[in-house]
């Protein structure tokens, strides 16, 4: 299984960097997991020639090629930061890739309720029409207190926090296998998906 974890901020010194690398080598039996930043992105700006750059177009083809996504996430000011919800749009805008893959959404912070009310926008984020993610339902990975979280090797110290961790992994290879098959019935309707455009849409929400 091949999964890309994406590291949801422009921050170089990110405790959900260390999230998504103690995942790699914890899980590395079980799944490849490809770590993909987003800080190098440019802010979105819809261009003129309608062509994403190609830093863009690169992550969205590491994307595709995926069996599935995690997403781990800071919370700021009770949201996701400005440079994840950036490479949302970027996304959105190119050949959305997202659509109908398998995401789970895992965050670390500093304080103690981890990163609930932005995995909770993410979520909405991730159902808009151009994204369209099937995020695994009814899990929450939420590491507080991050910045004692991990040793000098990278390994998670919270010995409760890898047990949990290590359910909610499981269920998510389960999710994947089931999309996997879910998505080969019905190719027909991602496609569908993929050409959806707020133009042509008979209800609000466009972009300008």
């Amino acid at each position: 299984m091949k999964l890309i974890g994406m590291v949801g901020t422009n921050s170089n010194t990110s405790t959900n960097r260390k999230l998504l690398q103690f995942m790699r080598k914890h899980f590395s039996s079980q799944a490849e997991i490809e770590i993909c930043e987003i800080k190098h992105l440019p802010a979105f700006d819809e261009p003129e020639d309608r062509q994403a750059p190609t830093e863009v177009q690169a992550l969205c083809e590491q994307i595709a090629a995926a069996d599935g996504v995690i997403i781990s996430t800071p919370e700021y000011d009770h949201t996701i930061p400005a440079a994840l919800k950036s490479a949302m749009e970027w996304i959105s805008y190119t050949t959305r890739p997202l659509i109908n893959k398998p995401v789970l959404i895992v965050g670390a912070s500093h304080g103690l309720l981890g990163t609930s009310r932005a995995q909770m926008h993410l979520r909405q984020i991730l159902d808009a029409p151009e994204l369209k993610a099937r995020v695994l339902p009814s899990s929450e990975f939420l590491l507080g207190h991050s910045l004692a979280a991990f040793d000098e090797s990278g390994d998670l110290v919270y010995a409760n926090k890898v047990q949990e961790l290590e359910e909610i992994f499981e269920e998510f290879q389960l999710f994947v296998k089931i999309n996997q098959q879910l998505v080969k019935d019905n190719h027909f309707k991602t496609e569908q998906s993929k050409a959806f455009s707020w133009e042509s849409a008979i209800w609000g929400g466009e972009r300008a």
